[in-house]
């Protein structure tokens, strides 16, 4: 066995599980990495994975994987510098442990991400997103779940993973109606439910098994739905609300443009960034300025202050007093 079999091992069993503690996901995602990253220097060396060395995956290596993910597996750039991200992560934690390999160490741990242009979000308009609420058929099962789904998913913003997740015991209808989830990160945050959504979840919960520890949205055979079923259903009735909404056909409707549509509800509703970046648990407000990019009305309001070119300033003139005294009552 090489030096990097063991080096790899106490990174995922020392520093993500036990220090780091990190979530299922994010360990999913590391190895899933690491698989790839291994896969493609066996390609580039003839040596089987457990043979390979530290020194094997120098930074001429780590150039040509970064390059593969784009040309043969057709990664963007958000995936490419989400992978040398974990890489990077790994050779930092090789550092203290592997001197020997201190060159190759940072030769890699100097490659930069790669810079990328941040696309304008995808959100829906109030009327694409009653048609969207409207689209299931609430006579069924499956349509009642559904229509309950999404308007949770449309008003409290909340990620997929985390509506998956859901429980009967998450919901709370009495004073101060709210969900709880456990969010990225770790981080367990509530969100406060509207008059409308209380009323569709309390009849929605009638008809859900009565197991607190239940999922609040399951299948059939009572298990919770998947992140693919999800996606699947919200494509669906997407599909279907375009018959009431044309302008839907040109959006990629997705779970997470639910998200983005309740951050511009917040955001058109005069709730600031810093209080919707806690809404949608956000690890910093900064995240939540991309909204502020996608929102044409704010936009439109700047512009409505600023002097047009060529154009003398109106005088200034007093209001008149008996206006101004009906005007403060």
């Amino acid at each position: 066995m090489s030096d990097l079999a063991p080096l790899l091992q106490g990174f995922f069993t020392d520093r993500l599980a036990r220090q780091k503690k990190a979530s299922p996901n994010t360990v999913a995602a590391y190895r899933d990495t690491c698989k790839v990253l291994l896969t493609f220097a066996q390609e580039q060396t003839g040596k089987p994975p457990s043979r390979l060395s530290l020194a094997d995956l120098n930074a001429t290596l780590i150039g040509k994987f970064l390059q593969y993910l784009e040309d043969q597996r057709g990664n963007g750039s958000a995936t490419r510098n989400a992978r040398l991200a974990v890489i990077h992560s790994l050779f930092r934690y090789a550092a203290p442990r592997a001197p020997e390999h201190a060159v190759v160490i940072s030769q890699v741990l100097a490659i930069p991400p790669r810079r990328r242009e941040r696309a304008i979000v995808s959100y829906l308009t109030p009327e694409e997103t009653d048609a969207l609420l409207a689209a299931p058929d609430r006579s069924s099962w499956h349509g009642r779940r559904d229509h309950a789904l999404l308007l949770l998913a449309v008003q409290t913003g909340l990620r997929v993973s985390e509506l998956t997740a859901l429980t009967r015991q998450d919901v709370h209808l009495a004073a101060g109606p709210h969900v709880r989830c456990h969010g990225k990160g770790r981080k367990d945050r509530a969100t406060p439910l509207t008059g409308q959504t209380v009323k569709v979840l309390r009849t929605w919960l009638a008809e859900c098994s009565p197991a607190p520890d239940g999922p609040l949205f399951p299948t059939r055979a009572a298990g919770p739905l998947s992140r693919d079923a999800v996606e699947r259903l919200v494509a669906k009735h997407a599909a279907a609300a375009q018959a009431d909404c044309p302008s839907i056909k040109e959006k990629n409707v997705t779970p997470h443009t639910l998200r983005h549509t309740a951050a511009m509800s917040l955001l058109r509703a005069g709730v600031d960034t810093s209080i919707i970046a806690l809404w949608l648990g956000h690890e910093s407000a900064e995240t939540t300025q991309v909204y502020l990019h996608a929102d044409m009305t704010i936009k439109e309001q700047a512009l409505a202050r600023v002097q047009p070119p060529d154009t003398r300033p109106g005088r200034y003139r007093p209001p008149d007093t008996l206006l101004t005294f009906l005007d403060n009552l």
